[in-house]
């Protein structure tokens, strides 16, 4: 495994990381406790030393089990939490008072004294604008409750906005083969601040990794199922806001005519993001310790060639960046 530094002024990480939403249960199949370890001891066995999660992510389910893992590992884990989704603060009832209290259940429920990373979590552009969330992070840095603060944004616009913020560490962004206009209209400011990218979604949902047809049933409680047209949050959030049936489209024209025969859809979709210089790491998510060994083995697999490049670049221009839907 691979490391890059989170920014200039961060720590070093593993170039694949891991994303924890799915030990919360918020959706899909329940993971177990035993599971969870398991795939939190699959990831440390190679080499990812990056986590990201969050407070809301059953409810502090996943920070809790994080928490009671890291007490068991003797290598060192870098934790990413984030703040802003949960009821008593989204979407218009934030204070300092109620990101310190966030903040206090967090340290709680992964042991430790100070997080290493909070994130803001999605919250709306007009609290981004006014800039106060910022001074109360800047203020609990000061008091040692946080070692970093950065922000998890859905467009370019609230990306912008945040990367202006002094010390602000890290933006984690969606970006994948589908939504490429962040390489022009957010990279190159985010490098010239120092900012390191976190990019998540990088499989848009699983749509990339070309295992999924027409035939295709998610659970009524997935959100590729009830916000697959953004009726419960942004549609950026669910197949990188493509309609299900256009993102199948597209993953069998990158099949058929651009995929190499040396790679599967999964290790060409993770490369092609981690071949991007500003990217500092990605987080699939991963519910069994298979996957967790597939999409570690992307870090160590050769750059991608300047035609394949071009090919899915050139893809995305045109014919998919008409179809995304939602902020963008």
């Amino acid at each position: 495994m691979k490391n890059r530094k989170l920014g200039v002024k961060g720590f070093n990480i593993s170039e694949v990381g891991l994303g924890c939403w799915q030990l919360g249960a918020d959706w899909g199949k329940d993971i177990s406790k035993e599971t969870a370890f398991n795939i939190l001891s699959e990831a440390v066995n190679n080499g990812i030393t990056f986590f990201d999660t969050a407070d809301v992510y059953g409810n502090g389910k996943s920070e809790s089990l994080i928490g009671e893992f890291l007490k068991t590992c003797d290598v060192p884990i870098h934790v990413a939490t984030k703040f802003g989704r949960a009821g008593d603060a989204y979407p218009d009832k934030y204070s300092k008072d109620v990101l310190r209290k966030s903040v206090e259940g967090s340290l709680q429920r992964l042991g430790v004294n100070a997080l290493d990373l909070l994130q803001l979590h999605c919250i709306p552009t007009h609290y981004l604008k006014e800039g106060h969330v910022f001074d109360w992070l800047r203020d609990l840095q000061q008091e040692g409750l946080i070692k970093h603060f950065g922000a998890s944004v859905e467009t370019v616009e609230e990306g912008l906005i945040c990367v202006q913020q002094e010390n602000l560490l890290s933006l984690q962004v969606i970006f994948n083969i589908f939504r490429q206009k962040l390489i022009t209209e957010l990279f190159p400011q985010a490098e010239a601040k120092g900012v390191g990218i976190i990019v998540r979604l990088p499989l848009a949902s699983g749509l990339l990794s070309g295992k999924f047809d027409s035939n295709t049933a998610f659970p009524e409680n997935d959100h590729r199922n009830y916000n697959r047209n953004g009726d419960a949050f942004n549609v950026g959030e669910t197949f990188a806001g493509l309609p299900f049936e256009k993102g199948l489209e597209f993953v069998d024209n990158i099949k058929n005519n651009i995929l190499p025969d040396n790679l599967t859809m999964v290790q060409l979709a993770l490369r092609w993001i981690l071949d991007q210089q500003a990217v500092s790491t990605i987080i699939p998510g991963a519910s069994s310790t298979k996957q967790v060994i597939s999409n570690a083995e992307v870090s160590n697999i050769e750059a991608l060639s300047k035609e394949t490049n071009s090919a899915l670049i050139n893809l995305y221009k045109e014919l998919i960046h008409k179809e995304i839907r939602g902020g963008y």
